[in-house]
């Protein structure tokens, strides 16, 4: 069975940063999504990608970090302690630590709003529909529509041509 999963399309981020203030407010003033700005001002949404083979969750000596039913990948916080080694392999930067609790946090992609039959929040309020959570077959066909969309727009026309050299 496939699961859902967190998709962020950075070309319609716009800024807005109405993710990261939906999630500090969900997560008491600790937002586990953070728009952070390319040198030329380009926004981009960083967040926990879930990995398939998620680096921190092999790394955690104490077994503080697993994978929920949906795929997201989970900290317990009564597990952790704090010994930063996720925060060191994630190739994406994402885990925090939280200083006042003597944890790591990061996305569970709204474990909470998830286990009520609601999606994550980010993506519910994203204005500009730059997040989605669906099925990985949803995810495509929405990726497909925006290129047919931007080839269409830019009237563009893309050719795959075969070496015939070499046949």
């Amino acid at each position: 069975m496939d699961k859902k999963i967190l998709h962020v399309d950075y070309s319609l981020c716009i800024g807005c940063e109405t993710c990261q203030s939906v999630c500090d407010f969900l997560h008491n003033g600790k937002p586990n999504i953070r728009i952070y700005y390319t040198i030329s001002g380009l926004p981009v949404p960083i967040n926990c990608r879930h990995c398939e083979r998620a680096p921190c969750l092999e790394i955690c000596p104490v077994g503080a970090i697993s994978k929920d039913e949906d795929g997201a990948v989970i900290i317990d916080p009564n597990k952790c302690i704090g010994c930063l080694m996720c925060l060191a392999v994630c190739p994406f930067g994402v885990p925090s630590f939280d200083a006042k609790i003597k944890v790591v946090t990061k996305c569970d992609m709204c474990a909470d709003r998830r286990r009520e039959g609601m999606n994550p929040a980010c993506g519910e309020m994203c204005p500009a529909e730059a997040i989605f959570f669906g099925m990985p077959e949803e995810v495509e066909d929405r990726i497909r529509a925006r290129i047919a969309e931007k080839i269409a727009r830019e009237r563009t026309s893309y050719v795959h041509v075969k070496d015939v050299s070499r046949i």
